[in-house]
């Protein structure tokens, strides 16, 4: 049999042909299929013009085709004419994801669509695109759980679903074991920040051994760290902050060797901190402020010597400055304000060229002013307020060029003012009152051009005030009272046209007539001249102070009629007492009309005291001698009472603060003890950085919330308890229903609270966190929890003399009652905690709450509770805390709000128009709250009038 060569069907030169052609159909197959898949989720999203590019187009047969994709906006292409790359982040994308096909990607790579409108739920067949690296969607309006699909993402390095309205935990397949198949064993970056992720953090997280970032920011979670995170030693950043984290730090985090990034701010943490933080990591940012933090700070945090950033503010940490932190040249920021810290300040700090911002306000440091704080050449904020710290102000200080912010107030800093203070051209807030500072003014303080705040008051400082402090152009506040201050006030102080909140020369020896120049002063608010010599008559030009709400000129020698209009006719006689003859018609003060013989009633009063003294001074000789007979005749048995009286046990007598100020007396220390079983933990009803809040059942069924201090000096001295126990005695006296009632202060042994009606519901913040009691708060109740506030507040800034500011507007202290009805609480707490900041400006406030205007200077006006009323009022309409939308809307409040995006998603739509416009006025007068120049905010008597109450 003859052997033939088997002939291919096709011809071998046609094979390579062939083969080209094959693979051209199956890339053009696979393009037409991303194609269509794209053009599918396009037709089921709201028509925009960012996708205009996407679009079919006719082929030169009758039929039509996909145009490539790969030359559409945001889509990017492989060689292969594949989708790899799909990114329109920051195009105002509308719509969902429901009907993007992720099965059709095989190759894609990066899908990035963050800060767009996008909303619905993430699709479980996101889980279907095994070659995902890269997933951003971030900052648009998502609202679902994730899906356990995303656990099928092994290849993903950074994931972000950050600033969404993600709900629910995590599904417990996202956490799989160390050995899973499909677990992220490569992924390298898990941001879930600023989302709404509810539950507790699983132990699993720990088996994610490749992890270099999680970042859980302004989530949901509570409960406790996993201990497990200690596991994850390729960790770099871990950030949980603003959560509801509690118990201790685990002690494994501080054993992450190559942890840089440790964010753990505004939680519920208790306990210390892991010792070994820093030994072992390179540490470049740390934050932990705002939590209950206990013991000592770390020694070794700058170990690495890489630490730049670290804020342990509002703790209760103790013992001393870490030692690491004397050669740590790194150092930019550092922030340890509102702590128990000890040390040493001219041997526990170093040189720091970096350094920008330094606190170390409200501890119990010594020391003295060390000459290197001159070294600092970067330094833009230096703040050693409400220490113990002594010595002189070093010349050096003035060589800091860049210093915004100086504020060493309420120490024991003594000498002179350093006479080239003028040199800070930068500076626009020098506190340095409650020293012992002595000598004058000096005239160079006139070249601070940016000088925003000035506060000298409660120094010794004397002479006269130099005229050149008018060349402080920018000048708001100027506080030089409680000195010893004499000569005339500068007529060109008129020129100070930025003065908006204060201009106090009180308690001085003040000589000449009050400035007509003064009256150009028409944005100023509060004027106090009293207790000096001034002399003359008040100016008529003080009636154009169009902005004056406050002013005060006793106990000086003025004489003649007080001017009329602007705050003269709705002043107070108490503002004007202690004056050689000045007349008016405010009641309680002396007319300044005459008589029909033209003798004024001055005059003839003069003739009245010269008839009647000598008839009432022989009466009152004759009354004394009768009282004087009668209390010879009871002395003995009064003697006797007295003796029984001192013997009585645990005399009340003994203890200056045990008695409660404004309460009819029948509550007493011992009850509440009793009541409380020595405040025990069973009471709480919640807690807060001042202290913590009991329900307190009395033996009569009186319901009372108790909330003691944390931090109380026992040995204030008597002066101080004086000053303490009439400003308790002051806000006593306020009576609003929208404000929760203060019975008082007690104070007795190791225990000092505050005593308060209870008001049932609790605070507005956990109704809005509470999904039932979200839900019960319909727009109607919304709307009128906000007026109650606004109402509160206008009583508290216009109606109370002096004015209240609250210092810490928060939703956690707007409580509601039964009837849903606001009541603010914890109003000027933040001055009772620390004798030595009682009189501070320093203000704790609440983290997303403060005004921006206390970053540079720390005098907290009522502007700044409108700032947090603002942020209250967008909490109240979103259902969640603004956040970062504060800021969008300081930067461009001009721009169109949509409601929609604002509302609580949690609330159907408001269907009554009558609502909906009440929500945009309230929207409005919000954005008008939050901007971050103070004179931009209205009052809080223009917010009512604008809501309808006035």
């Amino acid at each position: 049999m003859t052997n033939q060569i088997l002939q291919p069907i096709i011809p071998l030169p046609l094979v390579p042909l062939i083969v080209s052609l094959f693979v051209i159909l199956c890339r053009a197959s696979a393009t037409n299929s991303e194609a269509e898949a794209l053009l599918k989720w396009k037709s089921s999203l709201p028509k925009q013009s960012i996708l205009d590019t996407w679009q079919l187009v006719p082929s030169n047969s009758s039929s039509s085709r996909a145009s490539n994709p790969c030359q559409w906006r945001g889509i990017t292409c492989n060689n292969q004419s594949s989708v790899v790359g799909i990114n329109l982040a920051y195009t105002g994308l509308n719509g969902t994801l429901h009907n993007l096909d992720f099965s059709s990607f095989p190759n894609l790579l990066r899908l990035d669509l963050k800060v767009n409108n996008l909303n619905g739920s993430i699709p479980p067949s996101i889980g279907l695109v095994k070659n995902l690296q890269f997933l951003d969607l971030s900052t648009n309006n998502l609202n679902s759980t994730l899906p356990p699909s995303l656990a099928n993402l092994t290849q993903v390095y950074e994931l972000d679903v950050s600033r969404n309205y993600i709900t629910g935990g995590l599904h417990p397949s996202f956490f799989p074991s160390e050995d899973s198949e499909f677990g992220l064993k490569s992924l390298q970056h898990f941001l879930l920040q600023d989302t709404k992720v509810g539950g507790r953090l699983p132990e699993e997280i720990g088996n994610m051994k490749s992890l270099n970032l999680i970042a859980f920011d302004a989530c949901e979670f509570f409960g406790p760290i996993p201990q497990s995170l200690g596991n994850l030693r390729n960790l770099t950043i871990l950030r949980l902050n603003e959560n509801r984290f509690t118990g201790e730090v685990p002690e494994g985090i501080g054993k992450l060797t190559k942890l840089e990034d440790l964010r753990l701010f505004s939680n519920n943490l208790t306990g210390p901190l892991p010792q070994g933080l820093g030994n072992f990591s390179s540490l470049v940012i740390v934050h932990v402020f705002d939590n209950n933090f206990t013991g000592n700070l770390p020694a070794g945090l700058c170990n690495g010597g890489k630490l730049v950033n670290f804020t342990a503010a509002s703790n209760s940490f103790t013992g001393p400055i870490p030692r690491s932190f004397k050669n740590c040249s790194t150092l930019y920021r550092l922030r340890l304000e509102h702590n128990q810290l000890t040390g040493n300040l001219d041997e526990d700090f170093g040189v720091y060229p970096s350094l920008n911002y330094i606190d170390l306000s409200d501890n119990r440091l010594t020391g003295e002013l060390s000459p290197n704080w001159g070294k600092c050449k970067n330094l833009t904020k230096l703040n050693i307020a409400g220490n113990r710290v002594s010595g002189e102000i070093p010349d050096e200080i003035t060589q800091l060029k860049n210093l915004v912010v100086l504020d060493l107030s309420f120490n024991n800093i003594s000498g002179v003012i350093p006479k080239n203070i003028g040199n800070l051209s930068e500076l626009s807030s020098l506190q340095l009152q409650s020293n012992q500072l002595f000598g004058s003014v000096p005239s160079g303080i006139g070249k601070l051009s940016n000088l925003a705040s000035l506060d000298l008051s409660m120094n010794q400082v004397e002479g006269s005030i130099p005229r050149q402090i008018s060349d402080c152009s920018k000048l708001q506040n100027l506080n030089l009272s409680r000195n010893r201050l004499n000569g005339s006030i500068p007529f060109e102080m008129g020129n100070l046209f930025s003065l908006q909140n204060l201009l106090n020369l009180s308690y001085n020896s003040i000589v000449g007539e009050i400035p007509s120049s003064l009256g150009k002063l028409v944005y100023l608010e509060s004027l106090n001249l009293s207790h000096n010599h001034l002399s003359g008559q008040i100016p008529h030009s003080l009636n154009n102070m169009l902005g004056l709400v406050d002013i005060n000129l006793s106990f000086n020698n003025l004489t003649g009629p007080l001017p009329s209009g602007g705050v003269f006719d709705k002043a107070r006689p108490e503002d004007f007492v202690n004056n050689t003859a000045l007349c008016g018609n405010i009641a309680g003060m002396q007319s300044c009309h005459e008589d029909s013989t033209g003798k004024t009633s001055n005059e003839l009063r003069r003739k009245l005291v010269i008839i009647l003294v000598p008839s009432l001074l022989g009466a009152l000789i004759f009354s004394l001698l009768l009282f004087g007979i009668i209390s010879c005749c009871k002395r003995e048995k009064g003697t006797q009472r007295l003796n029984d009286e001192t013997r009585t046990p645990k005399n009340q007598s003994q203890y200056p603060f045990s008695n409660l100020w404004g309460y009819d007396g029948t509550l007493v220390y011992d009850d509440i003890i009793e009541a409380t079983q020595n405040f025990d933990d069973e009471f709480v009803v919640g807690a807060g950085g001042s202290g913590k809040v009991y329900r307190v059942e009395m033996r009569s069924g009186e319901v009372l919330a108790v909330k003691k201090l944390n931090f109380w000096d026992s040995d204030m001295g008597m002066e101080n308890m004086k000053s303490f126990r009439s400003e308790i005695a002051a806000l006593t006296e306020i009576r609003h229903r929208n404000i929760v009632k203060l019975y008082g202060f007690c104070s007795q042994g190791e225990h000092a609270f505050l005593v308060y009606d209870f008001i049932e519901r609790g605070s507005l913040a956990d109704c809005l966190r509470s999904e039932k009691a979200a839900a019960e708060l319909d727009w109607v109740k919304r709307v009128e929890i906000v007026k109650g506030v606004a109402e509160a507040l206008c009583y508290l800034h216009h109606d109370c003399v002096p004015a209240i500011v609250h210092r810490d507007i928060t939703a956690k202290n707007v409580l509601l009652d039964e009837e849903f009805e606001a009541h603010v609480a914890d109003f000027g707490t933040a001055r009772f905690l620390k004798f030595d900041a009682l009189h501070s400006t320093g203000v704790a406030g609440t983290h997303g709450y403060v005004a921006p205007e206390l970053a540079y200077t720390n005098k907290a006006t009522e502007k700044c509770d409108v700032f947090s009323f603002g942020v209250v009022v967008l909490e109240v309409i979103m259902g969640i805390h603004p956040g970062e939308t504060v800021l969008s809307l300081q930067s461009s409040p001009e721009n169109t709000i949509d409601l929609k995006d604002l509302f609580d998603p949690r609330l159907p739509q408001p269907r009554s128009r009558k609502i909906f416009d009440e929500l945009a006025s309230i929207v409005s007068t919000a954005v008008s709250c939050v901007q971050a120049e103070p004179q931009s905010r209205p009052t809080m008597r223009s917010i009512c009038h604008l809501m309808g109450m006035l």
